[in-house]
């Protein structure tokens, strides 16, 4: 389960106008900068429970992320909202985003369900109760603050389903959602009058719909490379200093033939052999920037069966070899 480094850095974004010491809690969690700035990057959700858990105790503040929800910016300029602007209506836009959820989050499979007047947007996490409550209530503020954003200020919630317990302050939450809030539900919901589905975009253009689902449908099949490789290079890493690496190794290990991995690999424009290197390219360099290994023990632990062969693949994957390497690491270092 992973989640798009975009949430993150909207919640960077509102604890700085806060003057939350985000600093700390960074250092505290294991986040850096770089996690944050790169757009392309997608976090463990174990990570931002992690995060959450930390600015929780920072903050001393137990409903951290509900005050964070407060000062988070506008979700703009993503491949969703010109889904939404292009759409003829907002329900057409939303029912279009929902089939590209994973642009922003593994974590809850949501889904539309409208009952006569009344529409809801459910939001059925995959990890139950184990999501932490301060991610689940960024989220679902910041839903609302794009929808309002979208429908120029005519969405408004009806009542928000939560699946925690009931917390002291309930007012609280009833002051910053502006609604009626339930707790102890099955599962997360939004619930808002239906009509608002019909809310006609004024930025509607038929002939970019199909251009903008292409480009969501794109960033989709690069997250399912991504999750795919991170599979293989989970198997690799139990493996490697076995020598027993092989695509029917990790083919079984997986539950797949290798015929079918082979082919999964393929349609994401990679290989096996692609993804072994690039995994022993990047343990290589982890590995001499970060111990004393000797070279001829990390050789073996990347399942190389002869020193020359890894000399001969490292050079042809850096330009240098890894003595070179690994003093160009010290002296930087130095400087």
């Amino acid at each position: 389960m992973r989640d798009a480094s975009i949430l993150l850095r909207l919640v960077h974004e509102a604890m700085l106008a806060m003057n939350v010491n985000v600093a700390e809690i960074y250092q505290q969690c294991g986040i850096t900068l770089d996690h944050i700035e790169d757009k392309k990057a997608r976090l463990k959700h174990r990570a931002n429970t992690k995060f959450w858990q930390v600015a929780e105790a920072v903050t001393g503040d137990h409903s951290i992320g509900l005050h964070v929800a407060e000062h988070v910016p506008l979700y703009r300029g993503q491949v969703l909202e010109y889904l939404f602007l292009s759409s003829q209506t907002f329900g057409d836009g939303l029912n279009r985003a929902l089939n590209y959820q994973r642009l922003l989050s593994d974590v809850a499979q949501s889904y539309l369900d409208v009952n006569g007047e009344q529409a809801s947007l459910v939001f059925d996490t995959a990890l139950g109760d184990e999501v932490d409550h301060h991610f689940i209530e960024c989220i679902i503020f910041g839903v609302i603050r794009f929808f309002k954003s979208i429908t120029q200020d005519q969405f408004s919630p009806s009542m928000i389903q939560l699946i925690f317990d009931e917390p002291s302050n309930k007012a609280e939450y009833e002051r910053v959602f502006q609604c009626s809030v339930e707790f102890n539900r099955p599962k997360n919901v939004i619930v808002f009058p239906s009509a608002i589905l019909e809310f006609q975009s004024q930025h509607a253009e038929p002939d970019l719909i199909d251009l903008h689902q292409e480009v969501a449908q794109a960033h989709v099949e690069k997250i399912e490379k991504q999750d795919l490789v991170y599979q293989i290079r989970q198997v690799l890493s139990e493996h490697l200093d076995k020598k027993e690496v092989s695509l029917e190794l990790v083919a079984q290990s997986l539950g797949l033939s290798p015929r079918s991995l082979r082919s999964q690999l393929s349609a994401l424009d990679t290989s096996f052999n692609q993804v072994l290197s690039e995994y022993r390219t990047f343990l290589a360099k982890r590995l001499l920037e970060r111990t004393q290994e000797p070279v001829e023990e990390i050789c073996y632990l990347l399942g190389f069966s002869e020193v020359s062969a890894f000399y001969r693949a490292f050079k042809r994957w850096t330009g240098m070899t890894p003595i070179e390497y690994r003093k160009t690491i010290l002296d930087s270092e130095c400087v």
